[in-house]
C-alpha cells in the first residue's frame, strides 16, 4: 500500500503551497516518499508528530516542508528549531532548508561545534527563521550569546530522537527543553528510527495528542539499498577491498573502519595504488571533515 501511495500521490495533493511546489521541482523531487505522504498532511493540519523512519527515507523533507509552509503564512525570527545528534547531519539538514526556502527568503543558521562560535553569534544577531543545531553548541549560545532566546519558538524537531534522548545528550537536552515554550505553545515533531523508552517519556511530556506514523521496522532499510556479504580472511582483507573498489563498485564509495587511526592509513594505501581516497573521522577538525565530505560529494574522492 505504501509503495502504491508513493507512485500516485503528488506534492500538490499533499497540500503544499505554490512556492514550495516550485522549490521541490527545482530540487527534482518527483514524488513524495512514504514518510512524506504519511506525515505532511497531518503536519499541515497543526498536529504533533511521532514518525519512525530509517535514514534515507526523505524524513528531512517530511518536517522541513510543513515548517516552511507555516513560515510563509506567518513569518517571524526564531520560528523553528531542529535538533540533530551529529554535526554532519545538522549541516545536511541546513542545506535542505536553504535549498527549499531560498526562493522566498527563509533564513537558517546551523549551530554546531568545531566551527567559529563568534561567527555563529553574528548570524544569530541577524535573527534567522530556522535554527538547526547540535545540543552542546545550542546550549552554549543560549547561555552565552547576548540577546539570543527561543521564547517565541513555534516548531521543535528532534531528528534521530532516540539518539538525542540518550544518556550522551541528556543534560544538554534537559536544559534546552526548560527554556523553550511548552508543548501547548509549539508544534513538536519526533523523528526516530526506533521507539525507545526515552522517546516514549518525551512523548508524554512534550507532545499534545500526537499522530504516530511508522514506515519502518526495527531492522529495515530503504528499498533502494542493495546488500551483499563477502567473507574474507583478516590477513587478506585489504586485497579484497581493493578488488571490490576497482572491479566491482566502479562508483564513489564509502568505507567504514573500526578505529579512527585506521582511516588515514587506509586512505594512504589506496592513494598509493592509484585510487583517489580521503580519510574522514571524528578526531579531525570540523573544517577538515567538511572539506572531506565536500570532496566526496563532488565525486573527487572516495571516503
Amino acid at each position: 500500500m505504501a509503495a502504491e501511495e508513493e507512485t500516485t500521490t503528488t506534492f500538490k495533493s499533499l497540500g503544499l503551497c505554490d512556492e514550495l511546489l516550485e522549490a521541490v521541482d527545482e530540487l527534482q523531487w518527483k514524488t513524495p516518499t512514504s514518510i512524506q505522504v504519511e506525515t505532511i498532511p497531518h503536519a499541515l493540519q497543526g498536529k504533533d508528530l511521532i514518525a519512525l523512519a530509517q535514514t534515507g527515507s526523505g524524513k528531512t523533507g517530511a518536517f522541513a516542508l510543513p515548517i516552511l509552509q507555516a513560515l510563509i503564512n506567518s513569518p517571524q525570527p526564531f520560528f523553528a528549531l531542529v535538533m540533530s545528534p551529529t554535526r554532519e547531519l545538522a549541516i545536511q539538514i541546513g542545506q535542505q532548508f536553504q535549498a527549499l526556502g531560498f526562493a522566498f527568503g527563509a533564513k537558517s543558521a546551523v549551530l554546531v561545534g568545531g566551527l567559529d562560535k563568534v561567527q555563529q553569534s553574528i548570524i544569530l544577531a541577524k535573527r534567522p527563521h530556522i535554527i538547526i543545531a547540535t545540543p552542546g553548541r545550542l546550549l552554549d549560545h543560549l547561555t552565552e550569546t547576548r540577546g539570543f532566546s527561543l521564547r517565541t519558538l513555534k516548531y521543535l524537531v528532534l531528528d534521530e530522537a532516540d539518539r538525542l534522548l540518550s544518556e550522551e545528550f541528556q543534560k544538554s537536552m534537559d536544559e534546552i527543553l526548560k527554556v523553550i515554550p511548552r508543548g501547548g505553545e509549539r508544534k513538536t515533531y519526533l523523528f526516530s528510527s526506533t521507539m525507545t523508552k526515552k522517546v516514549k517519556k518525551v512523548e508524554r511530556a512534550c507532545l499534545r495528542n500526537p499522530v504516530k506514523v511508522e514506515v519502518t521496522s526495527k531492522y529495515s532499510t530503504v528499498d533502494t539499498l542493495k546488500q551483499q556479504l563477502m567473507i574474507a580472511p583478516a590477513k587478506y582483507k585489504d586485497c579484497y577491498l581493493v578488488y571490490i573498489l576497482t572491479q566491482k563498485c566502479q562508483c564513489t564509495t564509502m568505507v567504514f573502519t573500526e578505529r579512527c587511526a585506521t582511516t588515514p592509513f587506509l586512505a594512504y594505501m589506496l592513494r598509493n595504488l592509484g585510487i583517489r581516497a580521503i580519510p574522514l573521522h571524528g578526531k579531525m577538525s570540523q573544517s577538515k571533515r567538511l572539506g572531506a565530505l565536500n570532496m566526496f560529494k563532488s565525486n573527487h574522492m572516495q571516503l
